[in-house]
């Protein structure tokens, strides 16, 4: 078996910014409330004309470009979301098409907002078996699609963006074994259902959780790579909730660590918050190359998968 590494990622976000103030003319909300409660200050809203394999595709050339890659030197597409409206063709390949990709395996992941992580997983897993030589792991959603405009509970939450990998075979392992898993009996806690679809969620549920239960799962993501919390150059949680973030990274003892605040303009963006918050601290150098970060991913089903990586 040979090892996979991540070559390059590279973000998308829509041009179009919704401030809380202007929340605060759609339904009852202020600035205040929502800064105080989940920290989002910000979020990037796609357009009618916008769709998800769009945004997808924005962020895979940008990490094709970043990596030096063409697309006929990819034979594998992943993309984790949970906002394709349709069935088939689904977003791989739409993806695939938009870009020139001649012939890869072309699949979608729809773990939510665990996505990005689970596809990564699988990416590493396929280059490892051989059945692949360079992926594109891609997490895209338009979260806005399925937002309830009249909730205030959950529509100053969410926004939209994509996030991609190039990930490629590699003699040196640049990702660390994955650490997944899910709660099935909560699985309703985070849902998008009904038609049209709808997200809605137990927001106190999923907090006590994640505070709670996921410090000792991302710790257990560091001993699958053979690193200790205080060895981390940086931490890329689902950008859910500001309030989720800060405390878990402290409970994990990631104290040296650079910590991905992505979600205060950005929102949650579900499978896209992971690779877009990373791509900018790589894009900032916040982290520099080789740098073992650690991305962990929770949220819908209730899933989760967490693994080291070291960055490109």
């Amino acid at each position: 078996m040979i090892g996979s590494r991540i070559a390059a990622v590279g973000h998308y976000q829509p041009a179009r910014v919704l401030t809380n103030e202007e929340l605060a003319g759609l339904v009852d909300t202020s600035d205040e409330w929502i800064t105080s409660r989940v920290g989002i200050r910000t979020r990037h809203i796609a357009g009618p004309e916008e769709p998800v394999d769009e945004l997808a595709a924005h962020a895979a050339a940008k990490a094709l470009a970043a990596a030096g890659r063409t697309p006929t030197e990819i034979d594998l597409v992943l993309v984790a979301t949970s906002t394709a409206i349709d069935r088939s063709p689904n977003m791989a390949a739409r993806v695939a098409a938009r870009l020139g990709i001649p012939g890869p395996a072309a699949m979608d992941v729809n773990v939510v907002c665990a996505g990005f992580t689970h596809a990564l997983a699988t990416a590493d897993h396929t280059v490892r078996a051989g059945a692949a030589s360079r992926a594109l792991v891609i997490g895209a959603d338009k979260m806005s699609e399925v937002a309830d405009w009249t909730d205030r509970s959950t529509c100053v939450l969410v926004g939209d963006g994509a996030g991609a990998a190039v990930v490629e075979a590699a003699e040196e392992p640049g990702i660390g074994p994955v650490l997944w898993g899910s709660v099935p009996e909560m699985g309703n806690a985070v849902r998008i259902e009904g038609t049209p679809p709808r997200f809605a969620q137990e927001g106190q549920s999923v907090y006590r959780w994640a505070t709670t239960r996921l410090p000792a799962l991302a710790r257990q993501a560091c001993e699958k790579a053979g690193l200790t919390p205080e060895e981390l150059a940086g931490v890329v949680l689902h950008q859910a909730n500001l309030r989720i973030i800060e405390p878990l990274a402290l409970k994990i003892g990631a104290v040296n660590a650079v910590v991905a605040r992505d979600v205060t303009e950005s929102g949650n963006t579900s499978a896209a918050s992971i690779p877009l918050a990373f791509a900018k601290l790589v894009e900032r150098g916040e982290v520099s190359s080789g740098d073992p970060v650690l991305l962990f991913g929770f949220g819908g089903n209730l899933s989760y998968a967490g693994q080291v990586i070291r960055c490109p």
